[in-house]
């Protein structure tokens, strides 16, 4: 479990934030985050590892960010489940940064690739799926980001009952008598994701939630390995950690259940409690 005061609360109150105020983010912020990134894990026990980038220093940018002086770079060795374990630290590092109220937002197409990566010292076995800038947000949105906004549907999401089921893929999830487990759920259902499709698909089955992927084309086959795989990885942290907050312990299985999917879904991981 990541150690952050009201997770639920972060997670409700965190939105991606394309403008910053060119404030300097105060040192003991910063150093309260290099100390956080020292130790972000993820079930998978994949190491990723995270770089405080200056902007000027290396030449980075993104054309659809205003005011962005320092990045959050990431890298990770392409190995089996790579993306959701890097999907998992990098949403932890996002949210302890939303409780120190520095603003961040996922860009993996938007950027200077070249720079980062040269920044990142990326090897040819690694694989830097994403970055973030991290500042204080603006008062104001630019209208760039606005737009961003309005069309990407941000703020929008889909019902419960289309993303959660019960015992298998025919009956949607409706809530449950365990209060927890209901926020948790609730806490997935509301994870960002790129371009707001929402990958994840949970079956819940007395103590244990299967994730699955529902693919859609072309995020498999991205500079950044399949986008949506690392979506999960997002979903998974704002399950486990919810759990958690609230004194349930949660393991991680890979253990195919074995149900009758929805059509382009596959399996992904289980947590059990």
């Amino acid at each position: 479990m990541t150690d952050i005061t009201n997770i639920e609360k972060i997670i409700k109150e965190r939105r991606s934030v394309r403008t910053f105020d060119k404030k300097k983010i105060a040192d003991e912020d910063i150093a309260r985050i290099q100390d956080f990134i020292s130790d972000a894990k993820n079930p998978y026990d994949i190491h990723v590892e995270f770089r405080l980038l200056d902007s000027k220093e290396h030449g980075l940018k993104s054309k659809v960010l205003k005011g962005e002086e320092l990045f959050l770079g990431a890298k990770i060795k392409r190995i089996p489940h790579f993306e959701e374990a890097f999907g998992y630290s990098f949403e932890a590092v996002v949210l302890f940064a939303q409780s120190l109220g520095v603003g961040t937002v996922w860009i993996a197409s938007t950027m200077n690739r070249d720079a980062f990566e040269k920044a990142m010292e990326l090897g040819d076995d690694e694989i830097m799926p994403c970055i973030s800038p991290l500042g204080y947000p603006a008062g104001k949105m630019s209208v760039v980001e606005s737009l961003m906004r309005k069309t990407l549907g941000a703020d929008k999401r889909m019902s419960l009952e289309e993303i959660a089921f019960e015992e298998d893929f025919g009956s949607p999830f409706k809530g449950s008598k365990d209060e927890l487990l209901d926020k948790a759920v609730e806490m997935v259902r509301i994870a960002p994701s790129a371009r707001n499709r929402q990958p994840w698909r949970m079956v819940i089955s007395e103590n244990k939630i299967h994730f699955f992927e529902k693919k859609d084309p072309g995020y498999d086959r991205t500079e950044a390995g399949d986008v949506q795989k690392i979506d999960i990885g997002i979903a998974m942290y704002h399950f486990a950690n919810v759990m958690e907050s609230g004194g349930r312990s949660v393991s991680l299985k890979i253990d195919d259940p074995g149900l009758k999917t929805a059509e382009g879904t596959v399996y992904v991981s289980t947590y059990e409690w």
